[in-house]
């Protein structure tokens, strides 16, 4: 293949290296050192996770780990434009800001539909096992130039602009892929199994409808628990999408993978464990109730909670 998922690792531990570099030689943080050192661990699982052995991937992980216990972690001091300036620009370009942002979506949704399948001298163009990874990355690689050529930026200001959001972003980048993998330590202890056993002495065998609200509702259910659908999908897909959903009635995998995350970030929506989303708005606003932001929430996610059981019985039943 040309454009590998390894390829868009490799290139996000690039420029989370060349962030890590900057965090080194800033002397205003003075906690550079182990905050630098988290992020060049960072970047090096990303460039490298490929061929390293997972037990030291494990040693550096708990090392992240420590520093953030230890308090090593901290933001820097980022020295931003003048407000008169930011505006300047913004009169400057007006609406085209949004492009780049907008690119990413088109660009994602054409190349995972239009180059899928797509060989060039024999060579698959996407990885094939990863072709709407790799079109996002691609995507997000191409509105990144684009933005430097429409503000006549650099890929220095492209990589402080990076660190500046990383670093707001803190230990929580860390979330996606250690909650991934709590998903997978679950699957392979075999909660899947009981989720499957627990789900055929409960529902009427061949029942399709129960089997999508038990499926979804566990989504959401253990979303709440965990924090993260991320999480939630690898032990609700092994316990009942793969037997049930997609061995039993031959449902479209791409359709229940994408309404079953769908429905765990419902649950999302209703938990203190997704802190990224719940929590730190409401320190970030300084609301005094600090579960107002969930509270607002729960009606929307019920309702589309609902939207996703319905859906994704009607896409199973009528075999599209």
């Amino acid at each position: 293949m040309i454009f590998s998922v390894e390829m868009i690792y490799v290139l996000m531990g690039i420029i989370v290296l060349g962030c890590s570099l900057y965090i080194f030689t800033d002397r205003t943080n003075s906690r550079r050192l182990t905050t630098g050192s988290f992020y060049l661990i960072y970047s090096i699982t990303l460039m490298f996770g490929q061929i390293i052995p997972p037990f030291y991937i494990g040693l550096m992980v708990i090392i992240m780990v420590l520093i953030i216990a230890g308090g090593g972690l901290k933001k820097s001091e980022h020295v931003e434009e003048s407000i008169t300036v930011k505006e300047e620009r913004r009169k400057r370009l007006g609406g085209r800001l949004f492009l780049p942002a907008i690119l990413i979506p088109i660009l994602t949704l054409a190349g995972s539909k239009l180059l899928d399948g797509v060989k060039i001298g024999g060579k698959a163009l996407l990885d094939p096992s990863n072709v709407t990874m790799v079109a996002l990355g691609l995507a997000c690689l191409t509105a990144i130039i684009f933005a430097m050529v429409m503000t006549r930026g650099t890929p220095t200001g492209a990589v402080k602009e990076s660190r500046r959001l990383l670093e707001s972003i803190g230990w929580a980048v860390l979330l996606p892929q250690l909650l991934a993998t709590l998903g997978t330590i679950y699957t392979n202890a075999g909660v899947g199994t009981v989720v499957s056993k627990a789900v055929t002495a409960i529902i009427p065998e061949g029942s399709l409808f129960w089997i999508v609200v038990i499926f979804c509702l566990g989504m959401a259910i253990f979303t709440m628990i965990m924090g993260n659908a991320f999480a939630a999908f690898p032990v609700m897909a092994a316990g009942i999408a793969i037997p049930f959903l997609i061995n039993q009635f031959d449902a479209n995998p791409n359709h229940i993978a994408a309404i079953s995350m769908f429905a765990g970030y419902c649950g999302t929506l209703m938990t203190p464990m997704a802190a990224n989303f719940n929590i730190v708005p409401a320190a970030l606003l300084d609301l005094k109730d600090k579960n107002h932001v969930i509270k607002v929430q729960v009606p929307t996610a019920l309702a589309v909670l609902a939207f996703n059981i319905v859906l994704m019985y009607l896409l199973v039943s009528l075999g599209v």
